[in-house]
């Protein structure tokens, strides 16, 4: 299976602060990969270093063997196959729904209107808002925005997706229609990586589950395993909480 993201020796630190202790990673193509953790342990800052919105102090970055570290990289071109969703929507709120969607498409890949608009259509319809294509983003709720996000990332065609915690800014009711949306997405063969507290979810849809406490991969395996039979004392005070 084609390696779409590898991550050899990372390290981040914020001041004195090792955020990050030599991080080694893998994410096969199509494969849904749970990143799980108390809060502090490094989770979001690993998922933002993927996309160089952290920039590692050391250690290196391939997506599809190119070098996300080498200066002489282009990352904006490459962050073009690299969608991400992030706990708040980042909507532009002077924009209707369907503009939203559209803007990278036309700013960037410099696609025509009409086709940037045929595609966030049939996004914004899969993600369950065909009725809200010409809607004020500021009227929708919490769930809906962060559908009109996600549809915003899928609408650049982009090879892997990224999830930091998409579901921690929304109201427990709300909470699903985000997670259909996903579990949809991983049915349909979309790599992801997926930064999460929803450990159902984790537990029922990813192929791997990696747990991270105080800035080091301490345990990695499959879902089954780290659920039922994990082998870190760490972890398993960790999960008591959920199960």
């Amino acid at each position: 299976m084609e390696e779409i993201i590898r991550i050899e020796n990372l390290e981040k630190s914020f001041d004195q602060l090792r955020v990050l202790k030599n991080i080694n990673l893998n994410v096969k193509k199509g494969e849904v990969v749970c990143i799980i953790g108390a809060s502090g342990s490094g989770k979001s800052t690993l998922l933002r270093c993927i996309n160089l919105l952290e920039e590692p102090d050391a250690g290196h970055i391939y997506f599809k063997d190119q070098d996300l570290t080498d200066l002489s990289t282009d990352i904006n071109v490459l962050r073009e196959n690299i969608g991400m969703v992030f706990q708040g929507f980042n909507l532009f709120n002077n924009k209707n729904v369907l503009d939203n969607c559209t803007l990278a498409m036309t700013a960037v890949k410099k696609m025509k209107q009409a086709e940037a608009e045929a595609i966030a259509i049939r996004h914004l319809t899969a993600v369950g808002l065909k009725e809200f294509i010409y809607a004020d983003s500021r009227t929708l709720s919490g769930g809906q925005k962060q559908r009109v996000a996600i549809a915003r990332a899928l609408c650049m065609n982009p090879e892997i997706m990224l999830f930091d915690e998409p579901t921690s800014a929304l109201d427990p009711e709300i909470v699903k229609e985000v997670l259909d949306v996903m579990q949809r997405l991983a049915n349909e063969g979309m790599t992801m990586v997926v930064v999460t507290h929803e450990m159902q979810f984790a537990r029922e849809v990813s192929d791997r589950v990696v747990f991270m406490d105080q800035g080091v991969i301490l345990e990695e395996a499959s879902p089954e395993q780290i659920f039922t039979q994990p082998q870190m004392p760490r972890t398993r005070e960790f999960l008591s909480r959920y199960l």
